[in-house]
């Protein structure tokens, strides 16, 4: 690495060249205290008001002359009344990701360091509420695009001095500070140096999101589901580092990673803390029924309608048969098209304006679905099962993404083997959910292999809130010490 040479105008020709002839590249050179100097910034990062208040207008007050550039700086940093930001920077490298940090650098003649001031101003998002984890008694605060200010939330609700933040840069191309948080009295040392070594053996071009990273700390990638949690709430984030977990928050994205995650964990939600126990409870075996309602009914209406009708009661069956009796397509077709319909619909309200994002929906549902059934090209039954199975997967929706591809699965799997097919496909769900572990702990724990849990904070949620002593703590589930031993 390049040091810095305390000969001004070589160092000021190294960090044009490296910026580029960038416009937003700012040097301010001027004679301070009677020593050449160069105040570095980039435009619209470092605020130029901040700057003049902190540095050039104490310095021009300041009656004092030195000699050179280091006397100056000995000056300033001891016995002066100026804030710098951290230590005196000794590399030109470590300069140039400064001023990309939005800080403010103080260069000066024969002085082989620099004086990192924090001047940010540039506009970012400020903490606003969950969009897609909202809560009704818990915290209106969600993560924002800024790393530090992220940090700053999550330092705010643990203040104990067991947190730890450690940070580095990912991304050949973009540099991007990546956090790793965990809590050494709750978390277990293999599984930080596990996920410590993986993130930094991530080679990106660039990193501009905290997902980049889950391919990277999954053991299976070719699984529908994922070992690696996302969150955008800060109490959530909190609440897993305290339980043993370890987070992986980058700069630039609202949305942080959790290691190890579970599958039980889908159907949780701070309002459970929050809630009576028995309603919490009630909540989360109503939404188990509903991940299974999105995923099987769909499927199971197609092999029970097409290969075993005498399942069916005759009143629905009649329905069934008039319905299909009137459309072109077959029922299989039917209701692979209508599936494919919603996800597309979904999709395109989702990727629109706000302003125009609801007219989509509320067009496909009254003009498009409405008008496809009385024309005769789809069956009111296909409607009313795909409306109901997409319906109840908005109820898990950190689980949407592998529902709509097992759904789309189950039907293909009803449509073409039948019930065989239905019972095949959900043995080998199961067998690839039991299969995947993350760091050495089941990903289906407490469910399987059966641990304490399950009646505590996993399937059921019992306890009276405040009253629980460790919540679903990684070190009780089954597997764990395992998972220590071999340094998963």
């Amino acid at each position: 690495m390049r040091q810095i040479s305390g000969r001004l105008a070589e160092d000021l020709l190294w960090l044009r060249s490296q910026f580029g002839g960038s416009v937003d590249f700012y040097v301010k050179e001027a004679r301070l205290c009677g020593v050449d100097c160069a105040v570095c910034a980039c435009d619209d990062l470092a605020g130029m008001e901040n700057l003049w208040q902190q540095l050039l207008r104490p310095l021009q007050e300041e009656r004092r002359r030195f000699l050179d550039g280091e006397r100056l700086f000995d000056a300033l940093a001891g016995r002066s009344g100026l804030v710098f930001s951290g230590a005196p920077l000794t590399g030109l490298a470590q300069v140039f990701a400064s001023l990309c940090a939005g800080n403010a650098v103080l260069l000066a003649q024969g002085a082989p360091r620099a004086l990192v001031l924090s001047a940010q101003s540039y506009a970012y998002r400020s903490p606003g509420e969950p969009e897609n984890e909202r809560s009704v008694y818990g915290s209106r605060e969600a993560f924002c695009d800024v790393l530090r200010k992220n940090l700053g939330l999550i330092r705010r609700r643990v203040r104990t001095p067991g947190l730890v933040i450690e940070t580095f840069h990912s991304g050949v191309r973009t540099g991007t500070e990546v956090a790793l948080i965990y809590h050494r009295a709750a978390a277990d040392p293999a599984l930080v140096a596990g996920v410590r070594r993986r993130l930094r053996g991530a080679k990106l071009q660039m990193v501009f999101d905290s997902a980049y990273f889950i391919p990277f700390l999954e053991r299976h990638p070719a699984s529908l589901f994922s070992c690696a949690g996302v969150t955008e709430r800060a109490d959530t984030l909190c609440a897993k580092v305290c339980e043993g977990r370890v987070a992986v928050l980058a700069d630039g994205t609202p949305h942080a990673l959790l290691v190890p995650f579970f599958f039980t964990e889908h159907f949780a939600c701070m309002d459970d803390y929050s809630s009576r126990p028995y309603y919490a409870s009630l909540l989360r075996l109503l939404k188990f029924a509903a991940f299974l309602t999105a995923m099987l009914l769909p499927g199971v209406f197609v092999a029970a309608a097409a290969c075993t009708p005498q399942l069916l009661p005759q009143q629905l069956l009649y329905k069934i048969a008039a319905g299909e009796a009137a459309t072109p397509l077959p029922l299989f077709a039917e209701t692979v098209l209508v599936n494919l319909l919603l996800e597309v619909i979904k999709e395109a309200g989702l990727r629109l304006p706000k302003t125009i994002g609801h007219s989509v929906g509320l067009v496909a549902a009254l003009i498009i679905g409405d008008a496809a059934v009385r024309f005769g090209l789809l069956s009111s039954p296909v409607m009313v099962v795909a409306a109901l199975s997409v319906l109840c997967g908005f109820a898990v929706p950190t689980l949407y993404q592998p529902l709509t591809v097992l759904r789309l699965l189950f039907i293909l799997a009803g449509g073409l083997l039948g019930p065989l097919g239905i019972a095949l496909l959900a043995l080998f769900m199961l067998y690839n959910m039991t299969s995947l572990n993350s760091y050495g702990v089941p990903y289906t724990a407490p469910l399987t292999p059966y641990g304490t849990g399950l009646w505590h904070d996993g399937l059921l949620r019992l306890g009276g809130g405040g009253g629980d002593k460790r919540p679903f703590c990684v070190a009780d589930l089954p597997g764990a010490e395992r998972g220590k031993r071999h340094g998963r």
